[in-house]
């Protein structure tokens, strides 16, 4: 794979990241997934172009990291889920008293909350609260850890390629990841860090490039 079409791969690939991430808009999360497809691809070119041990497989860890934290998470939340099942259904035939146990038949029954108690309310929302947090607390370990590894493969990037950007966007990308437990800005800082890393990409000076601007101007 040449230089340029590195380049132009993770470019392209960070921008339709930078709008995959884009909640409330359905299915565009599948440009976010090709996008990670093809900034990987170019980390691999580029690692081959500057024979540079790490500059993919960093990022290979740091994307593997990130799905194991989000299969962890799902694990987490479905596990926390069941553990509260009794408290779900003490609270369900609260407010429909005359429910049996079968959930096809809730949408038949007319609920109540004249038995509502709100002490009643406590095992529940303590269960999903203490659900919601251990979720919380997964993703947010292992977004560090695996932003961690990106940094690195993007400051080796940076080494190489001399464009200080790609340093600048694996920091923002590490720090948001970080914040993330101030929920939405460091979730602001992650994607503008996606967005820095599109304009690294094509920042990037191939070979030709590098002569035109090195020849002195004709006389």
């Amino acid at each position: 794979m040449t230089l340029e079409t590195s380049k132009t791969l993770g470019g392209i690939g960070a921008i339709l990241l930078f709008i995959g991430v884009i909640p409330f808009i359905q299915y565009i999360w599948i440009l976010g997934l090709v996008g990670i497809v093809l900034v990987l691809a170019a980390l691999h070119g580029l690692e081959s172009f500057y024979s540079s041990k790490g500059i993919f497989s960093n990022a290979i860890y740091g994307i593997i990291t990130g799905v194991v934290g989000v299969i962890i998470a799902v694990i987490v939340a479905v596990a926390s889920l069941i553990a509260n099942i009794g408290n779900i259904k003490d609270f369900i035939s609260t407010v429909y008293p005359g429910w049996n146990g079968d959930w096809s038949t809730l949408s038949g029954l007319s609920p109540t909350t004249a038995n509502v108690n709100p002490s009643d309310l406590i095992p529940l929302i303590s269960g999903l609260i203490i659900a919601f947090v251990a979720v919380f607390v997964v993703i947010w370990v292992f977004g560090i850890i695996a932003t961690f590894f990106i940094r690195r493969s993007l400051t080796q990037v940076k080494d190489k390629t001399n464009v200080g950007l790609f340093g600048t966007a694996g920091i923002i990308l590490f720090i948001g990841a970080i914040l993330i437990i101030a929920v939405g800005f460091g979730f602001l800082l992650m994607w503008i860090a996606i967005l820095l890393l599109a304009i690294a990409f094509f920042t990037i000076k191939t070979p030709t490039q590098s002569m035109s601007s090195a020849m002195p101007p004709p006389p």
